[in-house]
């Protein structure tokens, strides 16, 4: 395994579309699925795309956020309503040729952050529902509905695939901030009303004690 440079925000590749991968389980996709892992980890983020590792192919690998409410992939939709008890973190998923279907229109606004666009945040209205599919490296179908932080990340991550980085969603560029200046909407409405409030990046882990 290795530790690949990432790409930053004005790189070409990563407003390029990514190519399908014709084998998902060709062993340079198994080599480079390994490495993304490995780069993640090292950089502390969420999910990594393969173009932000400078490869224009259709793979993401990304840590799945404990969801109570997501359905499919055997999972059951009603699990861990009772009690308080927090569900584990799933374990890190990678797909190739991953597809994203809408389920509701409703957008939410929520932070985001990016290891390609690092240092910073910004406000992104999201879908709130959907449901995404692909092929994992082992060659097995995989797909499931989910909603809330999930979508999101979901989203995000499938967005690198298509050559578009979270700025290029946002609807009012006044709240792309830099990290640094980010306690400032902690707790606030000065950033507007039905915000999301959680405050984990997407690509990139936040450093304020809040991650998840």
């Amino acid at each position: 395994m290795a530790i690949l440079k990432i790409a930053r925000m004005g790189h070409p590749l990563l407003l390029q579309k990514a190519e399908e991968v014709p084998d998902p389980t060709a062993p340079e996709i198994q080599q480079l699925v390994a490495d993304m892992i490995e780069t993640m980890n090292d950089a502390h983020g969420r999910g990594l795309a393969a173009n932000q590792v400078h490869v224009a192919k259709r793979v993401v690998v990304f840590h799945p956020p404990a969801d109570r409410q997501a359905a499919g992939a055997g999972g059951d939709p009603q699990a861990g309503d009772a009690g308080d008890e927090e569900p584990e973190e799933p374990p890190i998923l990678a797909l190739i040729n991953p597809t994203l279907e809408v389920l509701d229109d409703d957008l939410v606004p929520g932070w985001e952050g990016c290891l390609s666009v690092p240092e910073m945040r910004g406000v992104v209205p999201r879908f709130s529902r959907v449901r995404y599919s692909g092929t994992t490296p082992d060659g097995k179908p995989f797909e499931r509905e989910v909603s809330g932080y999930h979508a999101r990340v979901v989203q995000h991550e499938f967005d690198h695939l298509d050559g578009i980085l979270y700025p290029m969603r946002m609807e009012d560029l006044g709240l792309l901030v830099f990290e640094s200046e980010f306690h400032h909407y902690l707790g606030s409405d000065d950033d507007g009303s039905g915000i999301e409030e959680d405050d984990d990046d997407l690509d990139e882990s936040a450093d304020d004690g809040t991650d998840e």
